[in-house]
């Protein structure tokens, strides 16, 4: 006789012990007990362990010095990366001329040509307009030079990251191996891009335009992958049983479909490879962003700005323009003769500019806006920068943000036992994520450790948690706002457009004017640098939450503010945790390059290197930038778990 047994009920746990994250912390609370006693034993408990540390100096400067006497004998660079170096030179040189000879008039029409057939009659006068004021304040040549430099990055990132993005779309095993790697390019500031190509290629426009290209790739890849992964379905079936084979269904089918996604790579890649050229000045790119760098390491604000508006208007058209192209590819498609008669319109002024002898910009024709600007800053110096009865001055503001929390903050982080850094970045980590989240925040944040640049990492630390403290409540207080009226959503998008598109190198130029140097005014051009995408995605993620889930609350008497803190800000929760994460990372980005403004920490450390050509000390500090990235990427985005059987 058969005798059925039942397994037995899981007993039930505690109250508190049901939830996940108080299981967690108490794991951690466990192991911690167990090997935080050895490891206070065996090493120090205060900051980290000189045994725990690996002095990569040597080898570091061992291999500089080696590429150093071997770039001009060694095979590898005389047949391979030489040739590379040339190509990128003579590239750079023909747009540059070709930019030249076509004139002020020539490039200023062919521009507003392309961008009315693209966009329409207002943005073609807003690009010419944009050309036009290049030229007025007497940086056509730069802003030549760069745009040069950009023709050059783009193309080449965008034809590297198209193949990349093929590859990953077609294929499950490369997009498996290109993500951890596009994802750790993502957080990665672009000052960490410049010391690798200056080892290699040294200081000039190779280096600058390999490192724009290497920063500029990856959306390219990654958003070329996901066009060609999201096409639909029915429409390949449907060729498919046509007959067609794989390389027709590629060009005839995926991307056709993919068509917006690719395009929006390229706006995506042209915004960021201006942004890099613009940074690349401190590793001798030329033009507008070098303009910008000497005027910045004189403190001429006047000389600042007066490069810093062409940089903000090229980006500005140039993100209009590519973004309209995305909008209305059909229609321009349809209309050949009607770019043939553009293209011919061009080439008249470009001739007519010759003609009259005047392919230059005229000097005539050039206002100075330095020596107003000069004047307006000695003037806020004198009134605005310290003794403003009752409110302070703005470097009384620096001041006391520095004592009363950039100080405190550094001195409680650099305080703590290492270990109890490692502890609460496994903690923030595991509660967000899954073990292997936060085990790789923890071995990043180690590795700052034992690079023996502890302290410095710390400090930048302070900088970028104080900087997303403000940046935080700044922006969700504006986000709110623009979510719950549209009016306030309407003016406020032109700003938020303008500062999206602005390169981080000129958000330096303000804070100095009003805050002088050093790491107040860092941290206050990261959140100026942050603010919009956090505004941005936040107002976006309330708007977007369920109508009928409102409808429901207010049928049920919640007012406004119920509303919010009950349905809306739960409900879009998973868009705020996104806007913590980009304000993180684009935080992270900027403050380091405010190590040109007297920042300090691992920022000062990569332009110390770069400027006095201690690449040992640099490409340490530019390590340790990575991995301060990637830890605070890893605690700031929550991974996507996959459901469990039954649930």
């Amino acid at each position: 006789m058969a005798t059925l047994t039942a397994s037995a009920p899981r007993p039930a746990l505690p109250g508190a012990l049901k939830r996940p994250a108080v299981r967690k912390l108490l794991l951690l609370a466990v192991a911690a007990a167990v090997l935080v006693p050895p490891a206070s034993a065996r090493w120090a408990s205060g900051g980290w362990p000189a045994a725990l540390t690996v002095d990569v100096s040597a080898p570091l400067e061992r291999a500089g010095d080696w590429i150093v006497d071997h770039r001009d004998s060694h095979p590898l660079f005389l047949y391979g990366l030489g040739h590379v170096s040339n190509a990128v030179v003579l590239a750079v040189r023909a747009v540059y001329l070709t930019l030249l000879a076509a004139g002020w008039a020539g490039v200023t029409a062919l521009g507003a040509l392309v961008a009315w057939r693209v966009a329409g009659v207002r943005l073609a006068l807003g690009t010419a307009a944009a050309f036009l004021a290049c030229g007025a304040l007497g940086m056509w040549v730069p802003a030549m030079q760069t745009l040069a430099l950009m023709v050059v990055a783009v193309v080449a990132s965008v034809a590297a990251g198209a193949l990349l993005g093929l590859a990953a779309g077609l294929s499950d095993r490369m997009d498996r191996a290109l993500r951890p790697v596009l994802d750790t390019m993502q957080v990665l500031p672009a000052f960490a891009y410049l010391l690798p190509v200056v080892l290699v290629f040294g200081i000039g426009v190779p280096a600058a335009v390999l490192a724009t290209v290497v920063y500029a790739a990856p959306p390219m890849a990654r958003l070329t992958a996901l066009g060609l992964r999201g096409a639909d379905q029915e429409v390949l079936e449907a060729v498919e049983s046509l007959g067609a084979t794989a390389r027709q269904r590629l060009l005839t089918a995926r991307i056709p479909l993919a068509r917006t996604q690719l395009l929006l790579g390229v706006n995506q890649t042209i915004m960021m490879a201006l942004s890099m050229a613009v940074i690349a000045s401190v590793i001798g790119a030329g033009g507008l962003g070098d303009r910008v760098y000497q005027a910045l390491a004189s403190v001429d604000v006047g000389a600042a700005l007066a490069a810093g508006i062409p940089i903000v208007l090229l980006a500005v058209v140039l993100d209009r323009v590519t973004g309209a192209a995305g909008e209305r590819t059909g229609a321009a498609r349809r209309a050949p003769a009607a770019w043939a008669l553009a293209l011919l319109a061009a080439v008249a002024a470009v001739v007519a500019g010759r003609l009259a002898g005047r392919p230059d910009w005229p000097d005539a024709w050039t206002a100075d806006i330095a020596g107003p600007v000069n004047r307006a800053v000695g003037w806020m110096t004198a009134h605005l920068y310290s003794g403003v009865p009752v409110v302070g001055g703005t470097a009384d503001w620096a001041g006391r943000f520095t004592t009363w929390v950039l100080d405190p903050l550094r001195a409680g982080l650099q305080g703590l036992p290492w270990w109890s850094v490692l502890l609460a970045v496994a903690a923030a980590a595991w509660l967000i994520g899954t073990w292997r989240t936060a085990l790789t925040a923890v071995c990043a944040m180690a590795a700052t450790g034992v690079l023996g640049v502890w302290r410095p990492s710390l400090d930048t630390l302070s900088q970028v948690l104080a900087a997303v403290a403000v940046t935080l409540v700044a922006g969700f207080a504006t986000g709110v706002a623009a979510a719950r009226s549209d009016r306030f959503e309407r003016l406020l998008r032109p700003v938020l457009d303008v500062f999206q598109t602005m390169p981080q190198f000129v958000y330096l130029i303000p804070v100095v004017a009003l805050f002088g140097v050093g790491r107040a005014p860092a941290v206050a051009a990261a959140v100026v640098y942050a603010l919009p995408a956090v505004v941005r995605i936040t107002a976006q993620g309330l708007r977007q939450v369920d109508p009928a889930a409102l409808e429901s609350a207010r049928s049920l008497g919640a007012s406004g503010f119920q509303q919010l803190r009950q349905v809306q800000l739960p409900l879009a929760r998973p868009a705020l945790l996104l806007a913590v994460n980009q304000g993180v990372v684009l935080v992270l980005a900027v403050v380091v390059i405010g190590g040109l403004v007297g920042g300090g920490a691992l920022g000062y450390d990569v332009v110390f290197g770069l400027a006095q050509g201690d690449l040992a000390t640099g490409l340490v500090a530019g390590a340790a930038i990575v991995c301060l990235g990637l830890m605070l990427d890893r605690v700031t985005q929550p991974t996507r778990r996959r459901p469990r059987k039954g649930a």
